[in-house]
């Protein structure tokens, strides 16, 4: 079923590390309206089925990229390539991201220090800045940050609560640098969402069950529920929202 009168008809859309999880979702929502979708990957590379069926929702044809996100010259040669191909960017999501490892500060190492920082702030900007170059107005940019980011995560998070960190401040600043043009920056912050590669490598059972615990709503979040959020915020809808951190909890959460 194609959406060609979807609320993304024509637009251009840009998914970062979207072969799994949230950004696989992300990209059914962006498709699904309509949007014409390109998405990176690099260890979870996207099954032909799901290409085909982002195919058969959004009516068009559907690139998969594979990218070293934390590597200049990857990023610079493959947002190239989806400009190139779709004549444009309009939508940007900054999904990739990860943990790396746990690690408490008296075990933490510089190398590890910069591979997360790498992995979640280096992408991110590298993505930004490149993508940037194809837009214009009215093109959203949507990067995908953490509770983490605001609440300092459990132990052994320091890097990566850091670098979330880092990407809602990245996210704010943009906002306002960006304004003039008509762009708006955007970020989500999910919770204890299941079904993602985070918390199949770095939750254990007990500590996913008491989370939950925490959780007003009762149980975890779903990635669906987080792509839906990012498919509103790259809408017309969300036209005045800009430097907005919209977290996604379930009330476990909110400044």
């Amino acid at each position: 079923m194609t959406h060609q009168n979807g609320t993304l008809a024509g637009k251009r859309a840009l998914v970062t590390g979207g072969g799994v999880g949230i950004g696989a979702e992300t990209a059914r929502v962006l498709a699904r309206e309509g949007a014409r979708v390109a998405l990176t990957y690099r260890t979870h590379k996207p099954d032909d089925g799901f290409l085909r069926e982002l195919e058969d929702l959004s009516g068009n044809p559907v690139l998969a990229l594979a990218v070293d996100a934390t590597e200049e010259p990857d990023v610079v040669h493959a947002v190239a390539q989806v400009s190139e191909s779709f004549g444009g960017i309009d939508i940007l999501v900054n999904n990739i991201g990860g943990m790396v490892q746990r690690s408490r500060l008296e075990d933490m190492t510089v190398e590890l220090w910069r591979t997360v920082l790498d992995v979640n702030v280096l992408s991110t900007m590298l993505f930004t800045r490149e993508a940037h170059a194809h837009m214009g107005r009215g093109a959203r940019i949507i990067n995908v940050a953490s509770l983490a980011g605001e609440n300092g995560g459990h132990p052994g998070a320091l890097a990566y609560a850091s670098s979330k960190g880092a990407v809602i401040t990245f996210t704010r600043a943009l906002a306002r640098e960006l304004a003039p043009e008509g762009i708006t920056v955007n970020a989500v912050a999910p919770g204890f969402i299941e079904d993602t590669p985070f918390h199949d490598t770095f939750t254990s059972a007990d500590s996913k069950a008491e989370t939950v615990t925490t959780i007003p709503m009762g149980r975890v979040g779903e990635p669906a529920e987080v792509g839906e959020a990012i498919g509103w915020l790259a809408t017309d809808r969300a036209s005045f929202v800009s430097g907005e951190v919209l977290d996604i909890n379930g009330a476990q959460y909110f400044a």
